[in-house]
């Protein structure tokens, strides 16, 4: 029986996860939970699954929480230490991290440095601080298998097979919902239109990066790190989501992982992976699937994708600044305090301002995002 912490688990992944292993109970069990703010999913979470430590971010509802889970065997914690505790607890085999954001890095980095297998669906840990997750892994012999999609599918690719024989990563992108929108519609573009995602159920943060495409940049910086800073990584908009990416060899054979858009088949490789999980999903309809289709990505139209390849490129500090102003900026549109064509020129404009520095210790990824994010608040106030 595998033991099981999971961080974030209110969000969107986390949900997904406690579905994947509800349907396995045979194969998994949760031993630790971390949310964030909801109190009622967590206790009822908590209540189904009966973790042995379980944290909620906000002290605010600590009270009420452990009123309502009074008589159940669980240690419960509050506040910014619960997810690092849940994350190291001694029984667990795998930590599966879906917190949202940089919030997840200390938490992951810790699991590592435990000693526990990380199955990683937050992007940004290894986008802000990958030279330091990557060695910390190394160091304590731990695994770090991909939950997001793209690279679930790079992973499946590749098994087997020899890495010098890799040509190029393909990373496929949905190109969300402003795709086929003109400059001068994106001029316009609402909150409840950027959150209308044509293929994929997300939270609010990861929906609003998919719309300016800076999630495909994320996930291509991800995916340096994942497969090699030195693999070639290609970009390309497939709609249908159908693809989820593939692999091109020396040889021009191309290797391509298919399936539904539903992140409980990444979740489920993830949690059995080298195995499979037999599950209870739909299968692709090919009488239905007439095309696939295939388009360059637009760089002026989407630029958060070429600045987080910049960054990339940049490398030291400047991929923390490039997530830091992400989030603050992706926050602010969403209440509505800058418009969506304002959300890359934040983050230009903060990664233009920063003295960048190399990473050599967690504290130089802390105080960059730190500085960000004052500097992107500054940048938005000024502005308004």
């Amino acid at each position: 029986m595998k033991q099981i912490s999971l961080l974030g688990s209110t969000g969107s992944i986390g949900v997904s996860t406690l579905d994947v292993v509800a349907r396995n109970s045979d194969k998994f069990e949760i031993c630790g939970l971390a949310a964030g703010r909801n109190a009622d999913q967590f206790v009822e979470q908590v209540k189904q699954f009966k973790p042995k430590v379980a944290s909620l971010f906000d002290r605010s509802k600590e009270a009420e929480v452990r009123e309502r889970l009074a008589g159940l065997d669980v240690e419960l914690i509050f506040g910014e230490e619960g997810p690092v505790k849940v994350a190291t607890w001694t029984e667990c085999d795998l930590v599966v991290s879906g917190i949202v954001g940089s919030a997840g890095l200390v938490p992951a980095l810790s699991a590592i440095e435990a000693g526990k297998n990380l199955a990683l669906a937050n992007k940004e840990t290894l986008v802000v601080a990958g030279e330091l997750v990557l060695k910390a892994a190394q160091d304590k012999n731990v695994a770090i298998i991909p939950i997001d999609s793209e690279h679930s599918a790079i992973l499946q690719a590749m098994n087997g097979e020899k890495k010098e024989q890799v040509r190029k990563i393909i990373l496929t992108a949905s190109g969300g919902p402003f795709r086929t929108f003109t400059r001068e519609q994106m001029e316009h573009v609402t909150v409840e239109q950027a959150l209308n995602h044509p293929n994929w159920s997300m939270g609010n943060k990861i929906t609003i990066d998919s719309a300016t495409m800076m999630n495909k940049g994320l996930e291509y910086i991800e995916a340096k790190w994942l497969f090699g800073l030195d693999t070639r990584v290609e970009v390309i908009i497939h709609a249908q989501s159908i693809i989820h990416s593939m692999i091109e060899f020396v040889d021009t054979s191309i290797m391509a992982q298919l399936g539904i858009p539903d992140m409980r088949v990444p979740i489920a490789y993830a949690l059995s992976y080298p195995d499979r999980l037999d599950c209870e999903l739909p299968s692709l309809d090919w009488s239905q699937l007439s095309r696939l289709d295939f388009e360059p990505p637009d760089y002026e139209k989407f630029p958060c994708l070429k600045l987080a390849m910049d960054a990339l490129d940049a490398g030291q500090t400047l991929p923390t600044v490039l997530n830091a102003a992400n989030e603050i900026a992706v926050q602010a549109f969403l209440d509505e305090l800058i418009s969506f064509k304002e959300i890359p020129e934040i983050i230009r404009m903060a990664m233009q301002n920063h003295k960048s520095r190399p990473v050599t210790h967690l504290e130089d990824v802390l105080e960059a995002d730190r500085w960000t994010r004052e500097e992107a608040r500054k940048l938005i106030s000024v502005a308004h």
